[in-house]
């Protein structure tokens, strides 16, 4: 078992030194908005991004997916979850998502997969020889995930995933694939102290192809109808947004109902500015969670858009009421909601229902 850690701990680590450099030089200003598929930044779970996405090493379960894959490694059974995101409310974009984690063997294995859908409403078809509009066309993102994380011991967690990218308009379409590394480390004697690593959307540049990128055209020389011919253009090719998260978390115990979380995240991101967040998560038992988190990054306090760069100010908030049916499974019934602030817009909400057994 030891040499299994050994030999994963040495594959992730191989992958920080031979990651490209602009994948992992991150908060350069010049390369913002270079990006693609930026829709892989974007939490779907309202539990985890209630207090920012902060629980790269303590956020357990199906959510996992999103922060740190080797989290999911902790699913005792089965998770089972949806998520509804109002994204920016008022600019009609929405997300959804649902997820399935299932622990399989007896040697501490997990299986997850999960689908998130972002749409963006309908939207006028325009062209030059028609301006004021031919119909509509709905816009459409989809990414899938499966993952497989494994408990290595009884402090180490350790998980592997692959995503499916694909994002489409009317005409024209894209199509990649990335991968998400992560492990957890767990100690303290009450298992209260955590830390966690995750090297998130590695994978090839992306790029748009479809009947949107031709035209048709007549041969010069010739000038009649019989000669024409389908031209298609290339579209330039788009990286990912590579990301590497570094957490750690620590449980204050009061009593034998009372837990306070305090959780603290550094993001390195390759095509926009790092991030630096904190977290704080109260639980009474399993039947009540309140969290919330700030995001802090370069110009996050400018009331200016183009200074701040980004529409969220920063901070979040959220909560979790649980009906167990089984205490000592710890399963039950869960309704999550999460508010994340921004400017302009009236923030984003995210609601979710999770069914863990």
């Amino acid at each position: 078992m030891k040499n299994i850690y050994n030999c994963l701990v040495a594959i992730f680590l191989m992958g920080l030194v031979f990651l490209p450099m602009d994948k992992v030089t991150a908060g350069n200003k010049d390369r913002s908005g270079q990006a693609g598929a930026s829709e892989l930044l974007i939490n779907p779970w309202a539990r985890s991004s209630g207090w920012g996405g902060v629980g790269t090493s303590c956020t357990h379960g199906i959510e996992a997916l999103f922060t740190n894959v080797a989290g999911t490694g902790f699913t005792k059974g089965t998770d089972i979850i949806f998520s509804y995101t109002d994204w920016l409310k008022g600019s009609d974009v929405n997300l959804m998502a649902f997820g399935l984690s299932q622990k399989v063997g007896q040697n501490g294995g997990v299986i997850s997969a999960s689908v998130m859908t972002m749409t963006f409403g309908e939207i006028q078809i325009t062209t030059t020889d028609l301006p004021e509009g031919s119909g509509t066309f709905n816009p459409s993102y989809m990414n899938i995930n499966l993952a497989y994380a494994k408990a290595f011991s009884n402090s180490i967690y350790g998980g592997l995933a692959v995503k499916l990218i694909t994002e489409s308009i009317s005409n024209a379409s894209a199509t990649g694939i990335a991968i998400d590394a992560g492990i957890q480390y767990v100690t303290g004697e009450k298992e209260q102290i955590k830390f966690g690593i995750a090297l998130k959307n590695v994978g090839a540049p992306m790029h748009f192809s479809g009947d949107g990128l031709s035209f048709r055209g007549v041969i010069p020389s010739h000038g009649d109808d019989n000669d024409q011919f389908t031209v298609e253009q290339r579209s330039a090719n788009y990286e990912l947004p590579a990301t590497l998260r570094i957490g750690a978390s620590y449980d204050f115990y009061i009593g034998e109902m009372h837990r306070i979380t305090v959780a603290g995240n550094f993001n390195s991101n390759s095509f926009t500015s790092d991030q630096f967040i904190l977290g704080l998560e109260y639980s009474l038992k399993y039947y009540l969670q309140l969290r919330a988190g700030f995001t802090y990054q370069d110009g996050v306090f400018n009331s200016n858009l183009a200074d701040r760069g980004s529409v969220f100010t920063g901070p979040s908030a959220g909560f979790t009421v649980s009906v167990p049916f089984n205490k000592e499974k710890e399963s039950g019934l869960a309704i999550d909601y999460s508010y994340r602030a921004t400017n302009p817009f009236q923030g984003t909400h995210s609601v979710g229902i999770k069914l863990n057994f």
